[in-house]
């Protein structure tokens, strides 16, 4: 009969679960979920040895453990600090973690420009969410901000290296899922930037993943680049059979038109695993390449958290209301005092406006008084 595993007792913010050992703090408090969980702009969970870059996951620990319950006299990244038994853990109830992690969005807004309005990432940005939470509402920096000319590294991808706040996340991906790394992290302090060696392109079946694992508006996909809003478009997933990647992707549409392909992610922005248990990472032929609807099956509409301007108009397995007013009024509708349709000579009932494909035009009224 085989052992049981020992587990260790954590605590955050006043919720108690158990972990098994070496489970950082951070992916402890995604166990446990909402709140509770730090945000992360550098740590992605599929990528090794990522963490420890932006410190936005600062917490406090107020007792290290069972055996040594003194406090940490110091915030700790908890991507980079595993759990011990016992641990006591404050995030979102401690004022100098609070206190640290809106100094630390201010540090980030820095040289970042208000490029939100024109950004393709705006609607699903990291830093914006992480800004609305911690940020200020104005800035203590008065010089100018450092900004670079925007490359284009190769046909599909294209660094904006002023909106950058070096997470690294596209290096390691480039190391751990391509055979070559032609992009890194060039100069020191506050002259460091992404780039290429003499403005390489990068080549690699896999690497517009770099696009996915971005959290700000730094990598971007050329195909997509100023053609629409996330928030105008209606995420499904889909599949193919593709012999490079599993496959399983997540496509933007608007009407029948698909306007870009992503990897499937998780709540906490990273990218899903496949249904047969491989990498989610999907290829440059699927996210690229395959724009018509036929070139997949259609699953069925992606489940998008009701707090992100996504989710707008995509609800899923929401029931509408039941109409209590015959209730109240004994069994009689309401009497119809004027009828708008007739009035206003537009929205005829005979037209549904949720079943015309893309936005209604002219075109969808020019026969009603025929």
């Amino acid at each position: 009969m085989s052992e049981e595993k020992k587990l260790f007792k954590v605590t955050i913010d006043n919720i108690t679960i158990d972990v098994e050992p070496g489970t950082s703090i951070l992916n402890a408090a995604r166990m446990i979920g909402g709140d509770v969980t730090p945000p992360a702009m550098c740590y992605y969970s599929k990528l090794k040895n990522s963490g420890g870059k932006c410190r936005t996951c600062l917490v406090e620990v107020a007792a290290g453990s069972t055996a040594d319950p003194r406090p940490m006299p110091k915030l700790v990244a908890s991507c980079r600090t595993n759990v011990m038994d016992g641990m006591i853990v404050k995030n979102i109830t401690s004022d100098r973690v609070l206190d640290a992690r809106a100094g630390v969005t201010e540090f980030l807004l820095l040289n970042h420009p208000l490029d939100c309005p024109i950004c393709d990432q705006a609607g699903e940005c990291h830093l914006q969410d992480l800004s609305y939470e911690h940020g200020k509402e104005g800035t203590r920096f008065e010089y100018q901000k450092r900004t670079f000319k925007k490359h284009d590294l190769g046909e599909y991808i294209q660094l904006h290296m002023t909106r950058c706040i070096l997470c690294y996340r596209c290096v390691y991906v480039a190391d751990q899922l391509t055979e070559k790394r032609v992009h890194g992290v060039l100069d020191r302090g506050d002259h460091s930037e992404i780039a290429t060696y003499i403005e390489k392109a990068l080549h690699n079946d896999f690497i517009g993943n770099v696009i996915d694992v971005c959290p700000v508006g730094a990598l971007t996909d050329r195909t997509f680049r100023f053609k629409n809003r996330v928030w105008f478009t209606k995420p499904v997933d889909a599949h193919r059979n593709c012999p490079k990647c599993s496959g399983e992707a997540q496509l933007w549409m608007r009407g029948d038109e698909v306007f870009r392909v992503t990897a499937r992610k998780d709540e906490w922005g990273e990218v899903k695993d496949a249904s047969d248990g491989r990498p989610g990472w999907i290829c440059n032929d699927c996210r690229f390449e395959k724009k018509d609807i036929k070139d997949w099956i259609i699953e069925g509409p992606t489940k998008v958290n009701r707090h992100s301007v996504i989710s707008q108009g995509h609800y899923v397995g929401v029931k509408p209301q039941k109409d209590l007013l015959p209730e109240v009024m004994g069994g009689r509708g309401p009497k119809l005092l004027l009828d708008i349709h007739k009035v206003s000579e537009v929205n005829r009932p005979e037209i549904e406006l949720s079943k015309i494909d893309g936005p209604a035009h002219s075109d969808d009224f020019k026969n009603l008084n025929k």
